[in-house]
């Protein structure tokens, strides 16, 4: 008879699950063994790093992920970066080793006590089989979970269970299938439909889910039909619309009074694929501006219940935005052209100003690459300079949880080869997903790492001021050279000198990591 990891390995390589983000322990290692030569096995030095590798690849791929970690300890270590992966809804599915089942109970070392409580509120189910032959169908219903929620989930296996040879019953797992439709109601597409077609002054609000389902050029022709503006929901994690076209008017700002502001005159706020809404800073003020009304339109149930204003519809939003195409006479499109110029770069007094930085590599990097940017002091040298005009073009920490850059990165490049892969990363952020670095080198993966070095955590410097507490210890990261750090790590690099060296080492496509080390003017977000 077949043992649970025999069965369990079929179901994953059934379901195309044969990448494996891991770094494993003691109590992992019968899982691992045997594991058939169509896996691969992405081994990652620190599990913040291993789930970091792991969103990105869901991200990029769109498909659950499996992430093996080490009982109690390492789960603990990957908690930080799992923050990211629940707010960018990626289906990760967390496997954790647990001590043989006799050793729980007196809690021997490496014992997951409570195993299921650990990683809550986090992941959206978390479980333990109780009893061997249930192995199978938990590690399914950790996969369905994740894919049905598109939040991470959590599975405890006793190391002993995966030698148990376990009969029929546990075969009929192999076959199992959870499909996922959200089509909203006729009379919902109707009255929508209406709302949009009668509405004096409306405007569009994207989420980052409108990327992550595909629909980047979908919510162009619905921008393009209707001549809407086109805001981004704050705190965005993917960017969902392009951000030179004449219709956008930016990525609204994450705080409530100063975001009404931004909505003023507007009657109808249509916001699609996004939370409303993901505040940041405490600014006081009116949910929505006077004479306001606004409609969401999600697939996150839960996103939908907690929301504090408006009327919510919890549907697919792709079903939605050809409904309103196919259902609300376009209006008369705008003159001009149809993208916009960037601005020039602002100069610096001192080393190079993000702006010139960010404009050398919209200049030197193939027009389809993917940016993987953790770098939030410079948000709005960024958008200044960036020009994004495909989908997957942008990927940011979504719960603001440093570490996300560096490891989202190689995770990107792994799960699509195709497009090449940027990471923007600050100083302050790059230690704390730096171990990623070797996985790079090792696996040979093709980024090209850009470290903007201030010496500070500039976003906490902005806001201090912002809540009146400027000078505070802990702000300064003085004396770090990447680039040595990067070479110990099997990583070439190199610091530019000046703009035009910038440029020199950004020409070409890489053929393997780089990371290219550049000294910036300390800017704020805003």
């Amino acid at each position: 008879m077949p043992t649970a990891r025999q069965i369990v390995h079929e179901f994953l390589e059934r379901r195309g699950m044969t990448t494996i983000f891991g770094n494993p322990g003691s109590n992992e290692l019968p899982f691992l063994a045997e594991l058939p030569g169509s896996f691969r096995y992405v081994l990652g030095l620190h599990e913040g790093a291993v789930v970091g590798m792991a969103d990105g690849y869901a991200q990029a791929t769109g498909r659950p992920v499996l992430v093996n970690l080490h009982a109690a300890a390492g789960s603990g270590n990957a908690m930080g970066a799992l923050t990211n992966a629940v707010y960018s809804r990626s289906p990760l599915v967390l496997t954790a080793g647990q001590q043989v089942r006799q050793a729980i109970g007196p809690e021997a070392m490496l014992a997951n006590v409570e195993a299921t409580q650990l990683m809550r509120p986090l992941v959206g189910w978390a479980g333990e089989p109780a009893c061997a032959a249930d192995v199978p169908r938990s590690l399914a219903q950790a996969v369905f979970e994740a894919e049905l929620r598109r939040r991470p989930t959590y599975l405890s296996v006793p190391y002993d269970d995966w030698d148990a040879e376990l009969g029929g019953n546990a075969l009929v797992t192999l076959d199992r299938d959870v499909r996922r439709a959200l089509t909203p109601a006729e009379a919902d597409l109707a009255a929508l439909a209406t709302e949009v077609a009668e509405a004096a002054n409306p405007v569009l609000v994207l989420g980052g889910d409108i990327d992550t389902a595909g629909l980047f050029t979908r919510a162009v022709a619905l921008a393009e039909h209707l001549e809407l503006p086109v805001w981004v929901a704050p705190s965005p994690f993917r960017l969902p619309f392009p951000n030179r076209h004449r219709l956008f008017r930016g990525v609204l700002p994450a705080g409530i009074g100063a975001l009404s502001d931004r909505l003023a005159g507007h009657d109808l706020i249509l916001v699609l694929g996004a939370p409303v809404f993901r505040y940041h800073q405490h600014v006081p003020g009116p949910y929505l501006p006077e004479g306001a009304t606004l409609v969401q339109v999600t697939d996150d149930a839960e996103a939908a219940a907690r929301a504090p204003m408006g009327r919510s519809l919890v549907a697919d939003p792709g079903t939605v935005i050809e409904a309103l195409l196919g259902r609300v006479a376009g209006r008369p499109t705008g003159q001009g052209p149809r993208f916009a110029p960037n601005e020039e770069p602002a100069p610096a007094p001192r080393d190079l100003h993000p702006e010139q930085v960010f404009a050398a590599l919209r200049e030197a990097q193939a027009p389809g690459t993917t940016y993987v940017v953790e770098s939030t002091s410079t948000n709005a040298a960024w958008w200044r300079q960036a020009d994004l005009r495909e989908e997957s073009s942008y990927f940011f920490p979504a719960a603001g949880g440093l570490g996300f850059g560096l490891p989202a990165a190689v995770g990107m490049a792994m799960g699509r080869p195709q497009r090449p892969v940027v990471a923007v990363i600050g100083d302050g952020s790059a230690n704390y997903g730096i171990t990623a670095l070797w996985t790079a080198a090792h696996y040979r993966v093709p980024v090209t790492f850009v470290i903007l070095r201030n010496g500070s955590y500039g976003a906490l410097r902005w806001f201090g001021d912002l809540l009146g507490t400027p000078d505070v210890p802990g702000t300064d990261i003085p004396g770090l050279d990447f680039t040595r750090i990067a070479e110990g790590y099997g990583v070439p690099a190199a610091t530019a000198a000046d703009l035009p060296d910038l440029r020199a080492r950004l020409k070409g496509p890489a053929d393997g990591p780089r990371l290219i080390q550049v000294d910036t003017h300390l800017t704020t977000p805003e």
